[in-house]
């Protein structure tokens, strides 16, 4: 299964690089209007995303846009688990693990409170199973989540089904 697993994801690195950055830049845009008009999130007030890594969907500009109106907690690598903190804008953010623009301070732990999760993934199929980098940092953090979980990825990573194990956490649904 780690083999299947590691071969898909050595797959989606290569479709990347096919794609100059103005092309995935236009495809992070697309997918962040679809985003946008859901009614999941336009319902929503507190919401888990992503700072994104120059290999996700581009999330940087959409948290900017949006952090004075809803709440948005961002995930931060502490050992072995995801912390989650409060976005408070850009001047408080530093360089954390794997170089991730990451909130200082202000941890966030009433869980029940946060209404959606965009979750990033090397991979999704189209029943939600989500392939992540393989250290399961989400695959530990989305049982704790009671809220509706979306993926968010690139066209090119959405699989017919991909490769699961019974801790791998599906999404409720994948915008692309």
């Amino acid at each position: 299964m780690k083999e299947l697993k590691q071969k898909l994801r050595i797959e989606v690195a290569q479709k990347k690089k096919s794609f100059c950055v103005s092309s995935l830049y236009r495809l992070s845009q697309e997918a962040l209007n679809r985003l946008e008009a859901h009614p999941q999130f336009q319902n929503a007030y507190t919401i888990l995303l992503y700072y994104s890594l120059p290999d996700e969907v581009y999330t940087h500009e959409f948290i900017e846009k949006w952090y004075k109106q809803k709440q948005i907690i961002l995930p931060v690598v502490v050992g072995d688990e995801l912390e989650l903190r409060l976005y408070r804008g850009k001047d408080q953010l530093k360089v954390g693990a794997f170089n991730i623009l990451e909130p200082d301070y202000g941890e966030y732990t009433d869980y029940t409170k946060i209404d959606l999760a965009i979750i990033p993934g090397v991979g999704f199929d189209k029943a939600g199973n989500r392939l992540g980098r393989g250290k399961g940092y989400y695959d530990r953090l989305l049982p704790m989540l009671g809220c509706y979980k979306i993926g968010l990825c690139f066209p090119f990573q959405l699989y017919a089904t991909i490769p699961t194990e019974p801790l791998d956490m599906k999404m409720d649904e994948i915008i692309y």
